[in-house]
């Protein structure tokens, strides 16, 4: 019998994402407070709040396999979150143009029943274009990437903001690293083929 998979997020490009591995699963927010830690580093925070969001599900289900992830766009070791409405993208927009940004993605596994936990990082770099204020804005109004780390889409429209992308799991970046969750999901007893 394989166990219920879960996954602990209100996001629905991880929703989507999870989809892909064509495994039935339900959804579950963590309600899990995202508020960084004094001095603690992106990369932390998204690996702290992936296995939190994982652990806070896997404790009302104790007998699923439970999915937690987060991202944080690493400004030269400044977290930068979702910006939530249009002045804040804006900023952080113009702060990130000709920047390279490290967009940490944590994934974390858990299933309460049988003892199994497992985490792991897929820090994508990402180089963005000198950007105008025309084009920010103009982009802005495209895609109102309100809810999104970093206020840029790639796999949309925001694509154009960017010179490169450079990453070993090429769904990372849009918020859930598929080939380490795959991964952990195996691990945990979960058939995916």
């Amino acid at each position: 019998m394989q166990r219920q998979v879960i996954l602990a997020s209100t996001s629905r490009y991880r929703l989507e994402l999870l989809t892909r591995l064509r495994l039935p699963f339900e959804v579950q927010a963590p309600e899990v407070d995202e508020t960084p830690l004094a001095n603690e580093t992106p990369r932390a925070l998204a690996e702290r709040l992936a296995l939190e969001k994982a652990r806070a599900v896997a404790l009302r289900f104790p007998e699923a396999i439970v999915i937690g992830s987060d991202q944080v766009a690493d400004l030269a070791g400044e977290p930068l979150g979702k910006p939530g409405d249009h002045a804040r993208a804006t900023a952080q927009l113009r702060r990130m143009r000709g920047q390279t940004l490290i967009f940490q993605t944590a994934v974390a596994v858990v299933c309460h029943a049988t003892g199994f936990e497992a985490r792991d990082l897929a820090p994508v770099r990402v180089v963005f274009r000198e950007l105008g204020d025309a084009a920010i804005e103009q982009y802005l109004q495209a895609e109102q990437p309100y809810d999104c780390a970093g206020s840029a889409k790639s796999e949309g429209l925001g694509i154009a903001l960017l010179e490169s992308i450079d990453s070993d799991d090429p769904t990372a970046l849009v918020g859930l690293p598929l080939i380490r969750t795959a991964r952990m999901l195996r691990a945990a007893g979960v058939d995916l083929l």
